[in-house]
């Protein structure tokens, strides 16, 4: 079987075997890849990639000892060697040799829970221990004597990236002096030097406690309490997409950064209803107004409501209908009384009632210059009584009016006495005197002309005008 084919093949039986082990220990496995350099007598200098560099394979079984501590186990294969121009295999200018070599170590770590949290996500380390090297050259030249195995001591430093608990990246820098002065073919008393530059991944692959299931062990985990099926972050906690503080699960506005008292949405102007269900969102308004001013608290908003500062109902328009008319009181004359629009609220006045005034304005008449009322108008009079008492809810509004014949003062005063004189009258027929209400106008109102006898009579009048 091929050497290099059966050592491989054992390095991966090592990873494998460690995988199978980790169920009940504190271990992960890295596995690299990278470069080896050489410096001693046939190269005084590090870095001299186009002579010096080889390939190197690796594996390395890691136990956790403490927070500061872990013991490594490194395995590896690949070449040492040095090219000179014009060199052959086995000159003393130049050498290539196969290598396989393993060594124990310990690594202090940074990540320690003093100086850097454990759970970090990237955690540098420093490491020293003892190897050995075993070196063979790569040839069917019988003269070539192989190196054979030889000490290492090693040192060096590495971080660990953890893109998560069951995978990281891993970077890994080894120098290793060995004992051994031969490898190049070369003695002159002092060993043979080489670092191992290498790059892999890291699988830890002890066992992981997580409570909720996210992906995320406990000890990483700063939500531990996460529902089944929740996306999580790195740190195991709901995703938040508008970082809002409110998770992704648990946010009714998941792209649009919000207040957790809304549940994730915003409300910009403050007054508990969401933008999204706020009719005026910039303007502070009541859930009643579905967001919008509402002054008097009747849920239609002032730029809707015709009566904005008085408690009203939508059929209104926001007005109040006192009566229940279906007509609003700002347009109501009769707000409490139930009427009729075509009586601006009012109402309707029946037809024998408008009969009785159309009589009493002709018919009620006075003595000559005087408030006495002449006993041929007690008829008509009473004939208004009884509508004051058929009808309980109506007011009653007397005018006196005079013609223009004498003084214009006195008409005023004696228009005024003749009404006083008819509400007097009423009371005396049982009208309470709350209900009726007096004015005179003198002269100021006629309805006629005064220049005939027949114009006068008709301007010295009294007149009733009903109201509720």
């Amino acid at each position: 079987m091929n050497l290099k084919l059966l050592i491989i093949g054992t390095i991966l039986g090592l990873s494998l075997n460690a995988n199978a082990q980790s169920a009940e220990k504190k271990l992960a496995v890295g596995i690299c890849a990278g470069v080896s350099d050489y410096r001693g007598e046939l190269n005084q200098e590090w870095f001299n990639m186009n002579k010096a560099f080889r390939t190197q394979v690796g594996v390395t079984i890691i136990y956790y000892v403490n927070p500061w501590v872990n013991a490594g186990l490194d395995l590896g294969y690949g070449e040492h060697g040095f090219h000179v121009d014009g060199s052959t295999l086995g000159q003393a200018n130049g050498f290539r040799g196969d290598v396989l070599k393993a060594n124990l170590q310990a690594r202090l770590k940074f990540n320690n829970g003093t100086w850097i949290k454990e759970d970090a996500l990237v955690q540098p380390y420093i490491f020293g221990g003892l190897g050995v090297a075993n070196t063979f050259e790569d040839s069917d030249i019988p003269s070539i004597n192989n190196p054979g195995v030889a000490l290492t001591l090693n040192t060096g430093l590495g971080f660990n990236v953890m893109l998560t608990d069951y995978l990281g990246l891993n970077y890994n820098l080894n120098y290793a002096y060995q004992t051994s002065d031969n490898t190049d073919h070369t003695e002159n008393g002092a060993g043979d030097q080489f670092i191992i530059h290498s790059m892999g991944i890291v699988i830890p692959i002890a066992k992981i406690v997580d409570t909720d299931g996210d992906g995320v062990s406990d000890k990483r985990d700063k939500c531990p309490n996460t529902p089944a099926g929740v996306a999580v972050d790195l740190f195991g906690c709901p995703n938040d997409a508008d970082g809002d503080g409110v998770a992704d699960y648990q946010d009714k506005c998941p792209e649009v950064a919000g207040l957790p008292s809304m549940k994730g949405c915003p409300d910009t102007d403050g007054d508990g209803i969401t933008d999204a269900e706020d009719a005026c969102p910039t303007v502070k308004g009541v859930i009643s107004a579905k967001g919008c001013p509402d002054r008097d608290k009747d849920g239609i908003q002032d730029s809707e409501d015709a009566c904005p500062d008085v408690f009203g109902i939508v059929a209104m328009k926001g007005c109040p209908d006192t009566d229940g008319d279906g007509i609003a009181d700002n347009v109501d004359k009769c707000p409490t009384v139930k009427g009729v629009a075509s009586n601006n609220g009012c109402p309707e006045i029946k037809e024998e009632t408008k009969k009785v005034f159309d009589q009493a304005l002709k018919g009620v008449q006075f003595e000559t210059s005087k408030a006495v009322i002449k006993t041929s108008s007690y008829g008509i009079l009473d004939n208004v009584a009884k509508i004051m008492k058929d009808n309980p809810e109506y007011k009653l509004d007397i005018h006196g009016h005079t013609d223009s014949q004498g003084d214009d003062a006195k008409n005023m005063i004696l228009s005024k006495d003749r009404a006083a004189s008819v509400k007097a009258y009423l009371v005396a027929k049982g009208i309470e005197a709350g209900r009726m209400d007096t004015e005179g106008f003198g002269e100021t109102e006629p309805k006629a002309t005064n220049d005939t006898p027949a114009g006068r009579a008709e301007n010295r009048r009294v007149e009733f005008k009903v109201k509720f």
